[in-house]
């Protein structure tokens, strides 16, 4: 089996007392052409996000709410505007330069959502598990062919694969073929953008059952963005809903999903397929009313205030707090943000 950079031994708790990856304050934001010239559009605006060791953080939102785009920060693929991210409490990965960042950019790997688009149809599967050495130097294996081979059986694939084309395997395999690539390097963290929404579902079941025996075995952490709330209940250990640039709810999985604190939240799960009487957030089904407002021209307060049922004029003119859910861990707290939280949450300061 091969090595990981820093992975906790198969088994064991992860230590959480100490995020492995935490950013606060990211605010991103893009500049726009328009028929009346160009604007800023704001794609995060004040996001935070802890990532445990050996965990995984479900990221959920509509289209547009700046999941990619946090995403992209978190690989270090875009540079935020303003806020900090910090690896193990003390790294901060934008501050690095030269052979430093090199070396961190091996402990951050990515999924990609299409396995079509995101293998070269020229490269055979041990060329393309082989790409990351050859970009970190330093980092290739003294027996490469071996760790080839390992990787492919570690992802459910054959050893004789090894000298096949993308074309030649199906979609799940491709998939499975580029989680091996995302763990060559021995990554601490992998972000899966939207990782099983291009196949069927009898192989999505196959490539979830797969992360999570990985995450086993190599003490691996993901953040997994995905739209799909059944998936995300099935994967997550804890989860952060987005909604137009910012977090507007995020704790333990089961109790967002069970007793969501935020309107958005709330319809989000209710529009989730569920079988029998055991619906995420109640047997209604919540109806937003209204267009998404647009991130060049967010709503002031409450940017959900346009589509909540329950607005008042203090959403409009105020930002909310944090409504707090207190289970005694800062790291497994769930906080919505919201001036009318819905059941169970201490009142807004």
């Amino acid at each position: 089996m091969p090595d990981t950079a820093s992975a906790t031994a198969a088994g064991t708790a992860p230590d959480t007392s100490v995020p492995l990856l935490e950013a606060t304050g990211i605010r991103k934001s893009f500049r726009v052409a328009g028929a009346r010239g160009s604007a800023r559009l704001t794609a995060l605006d004040g996001v935070d996000l802890r990532v445990g060791r050996g965990e995984t953080l479900g990221l959920v939102g509509e289209s547009g709410c700046g999941k990619s785009t946090l995403a992209r920060v978190l690989l270090l693929l875009e540079r935020p505007d303003e806020g900090t991210v910090r690896f193990e409490g003390t790294t901060d990965p934008f501050a690095l330069r030269g052979r430093e960042l090199l070396a961190w950019r091996r402990r951050v790997q990515m999924v990609f959502q299409d396995p079509f688009a995101s293998l070269n149809a020229r490269m055979t599967a041990a060329d393309v598990i082989g790409e990351p050495w050859r970009t970190h130097r330093d980092a290739a294996p003294a027996d490469k062919d071996k760790r080839v081979r390992e990787l492919l059986d570690l992802v459910g694939l054959r050893a004789g694969d090894a000298h096949r084309y993308p074309s030649e395997f199906s979609g799940g395999q491709r998939q499975r073929l580029g989680i091996a690539r995302a763990l060559a390097l021995g990554p601490d963290l992998i972000v899966c953008d939207e990782p099983v929404s291009a196949l069927d579902l009898s192989v999505q079941a196959q490539v979830l059952n797969l992360l999570a025996d990985l995450q086993e075995r190599l003490g691996v952490s993901y953040v997994f963005i995905s739209h799909d709330l059944s998936v995300v209940r099935h994967v997550a250990d804890r989860v952060s809903v987005m909604y137009l640039g910012k977090v507007v709810e995020h704790g333990p999985t089961e109790s967002v999903f069970d007793r969501p604190l935020h309107p958005y939240t709330k319809a989000l799960m209710s529009a989730a397929p569920s079988l029998g009487a055991s619906a995420a957030a109640g047997s209604r089904r919540i109806l937003l009313e209204g267009e998404i407002p647009s991130p060049l021209n967010p709503p002031s307060g409450c940017r959900f205030r346009t589509r909540c049922w329950q607005a008042t004029d203090r959403c409009a003119g105020e930002a909310p707090p944090a409504a707090r859910r207190d289970d005694g861990d800062a790291l497994e707290a769930h906080e919505g943000l919201c001036h009318f939280p819905l059941e169970g949450a201490s009142a807004p300061a």
